[in-house]
């Protein structure tokens, strides 16, 4: 959901989230047009395909009571109703910044649940920017109109304690390692990363800047993925 940089550990690239979400690599330096849209079904899945994938971004406890939503010609519906107020999807390509190269990429699928929190006040920037890409706008009059609805408040501001799990060993985010590293992130305001101790010499926790979304997404790698396998 996600403008994004980029970041380096043990010389693997550590993905931020939307617009470089969990796909992120040395394209998000890039400042080239992305290519054209393909057909709309190179991005789909069967449903049932797509609902699996999706709560596999989380462990079960989280994922089985989740709303999960599921994209279709006009944007994300909802597949299936939740109870614990988290949100499961899975985000395309069209999740990094607008500058990236890979914007376009129908391989990409990044499974990701938002806990009630980022559900309410990060994701919607997403799925906004999702109905936008399918009715044809431009990455940049997208990257204009969700800037407007950030400033007029049509979106939501950022809550305190927003944050995701991309845990998924099935993901897909178009740059080796395709199956990148299990992990949290954690939504929250910019210029948070020295609050958080981010970055630094033996901290585990990284930072990435998304400008696009007005925030600062913080990453905490974990050891076993969403299915309980470890690494």
């Amino acid at each position: 959901m996600i403008a994004k940089t980029r970041k380096f550990l043990s010389g693997w690239v550590i993905p931020a989230a939307m617009a470089c979400l969990a796909w992120q690599s040395q394209a998000c330096a890039a400042t080239s047009q992305p290519p054209a849209m393909a057909p709309f079904d190179q991005y789909t899945m069967p449903k049932a395909t797509e609902i699996a994938l999706a709560r596999s971004a989380a462990p079960p406890a989280i994922s089985a009571g989740a709303e999960v939503m599921v994209l279709g010609r006009s944007g994300y519906t909802t597949a299936v109703k939740g109870r614990n107020g988290f949100l499961c999807i899975v985000e395309r390509s069209w999740a990094v910044a607008s500058t990236d190269p890979n914007y376009w990429d129908p391989a990409v699928r990044g499974p990701i649940c938002f806990n009630p929190v980022a559900a309410r006040t990060f994701a919607p920037i997403y799925l906004m920017k999702t109905r936008l890409v399918l009715a044809g706008r431009s990455p940049a009059e997208i990257l204009r109109t969700i800037n407007s609805a950030l400033d007029r408040k049509q979106l939501p501001a950022l809550e305190p304690g927003a944050m995701c799990y991309m845990m998924s060993k099935r993901q897909e985010i178009g740059e080796p390692p395709s199956h990148w590293h299990p992990h949290l992130m954690f939504f929250v305001a910019d210029g948070a990363a020295e609050n958080w101790g981010a970055d630094l010499h033996g901290s585990p926790v990284l930072s990435a800047p998304d400008p696009e979304e007005r925030a600062t997404i913080m990453m905490v790698l974990v050891n076993h993925w969403s299915d309980g396998t470890k690494l």
